[in-house]
């Protein structure tokens, strides 16, 4: 009996892995997501590797002589003195690559709906930060009022239209006022016009706010405003080009 004919093999699939653009920031480690950060800011900073390689090379050799002039000589000289200069010249290139992908994530987020509440996930650890507790405007042209409690007490911020994101300011300040009567409420708009803070420098301006409100307060503050949640629906945060690398940016530039 003639035997059949095996059928033939499935061909094995030859599809691409995702990218990494396309992945959770989250889930990635740690050198995925720098690799990720230096792609993203690559794109806005095309002369983001010759500053690397410029702040290695320059600090480098900074560090070799100054290894070189520590007491030793020989072969045990020369290798301190190569090993201090990678080092500190490492050390540069990341601090080149922290500062300029920092301001490529800024670039990116201005002019952005929802620019101001992911510039304010950079604060650190002791800061909570509520995405858009009030929203006004329209679809085209949202003014939204996000809150930081920290250290100096409640900041509202707010972005959007000047003149109607005030307003919504200000009704915000009142019924924090009310449940928190004790804390102080700082209000911030985000902007370039005067008396408004850039997007860049926001993050700065929250932190230098001042020390009003002790760390074993947080806890009160933070209960006294869930009462004044609850009395309104969530609203989420409109979708917008906003640079998914910002999850991975926050472990790497976070108070830098």
């Amino acid at each position: 009996m003639a035997k059949e004919p095996k059928a033939p093999k499935a061909a094995k699939s030859k599809g691409k892995t995702p990218a990494l653009e396309d992945a959770d920031p989250s889930q990635m480690n740690r050198r995925q997501q720098m690799v990720l950060t230096y792609r993203e800011t690559k794109k806005t900073d095309p002369a983001l590797g010759r500053w690397m390689l410029g702040a290695f090379v320059l600090f480098g050799a900074i560090g070799f002589g100054l290894f070189w002039l520590l007491p030793g000589s020989g072969v045990l000289g020369w290798v301190m003195a190569g090993i201090g200069g990678v080092l500190i010249g490492l050390l540069a290139m990341m601090v080149v690559f922290s500062r300029r992908a920092q301001k490529a994530a800024y670039v990116r987020l201005e002019g952005r709906t929802g620019g101001a509440a992911q510039a304010l996930t950079m604060l650190r650890r002791g800061w909570k930060t509520d995405q858009m507790v009030a929203f006004g405007g329209n679809r085209q042209n949202p003014d939204m009022v996000h809150r930081v409690v920290g250290p100096p007490g409640i900041v509202l911020v707010g972005e959007g239209n000047p003149n109607r994101v005030r307003q919504l300011l200000a009704s915000e300040r009142k019924k924090h006022e009310r449940v928190a009567f004790e804390t102080p409420v700082h209000e911030v708009v985000v902007g370039a016009d005067e008396g408004q803070v850039p997007l860049p420098k926001l993050v700065r301006h929250v932190q230098k706010l001042g020390r009003q409100v002790k760390p074993a307060e947080m806890t009160d503050v933070l209960n006294r405003i869930k009462a004044l949640d609850a009395q309104r629906p969530k609203i989420p945060l409109p979708r917008g080009p906003v640079p998914t690398s910002m999850k991975g940016q926050r472990g790497n530039l976070r108070g830098r």
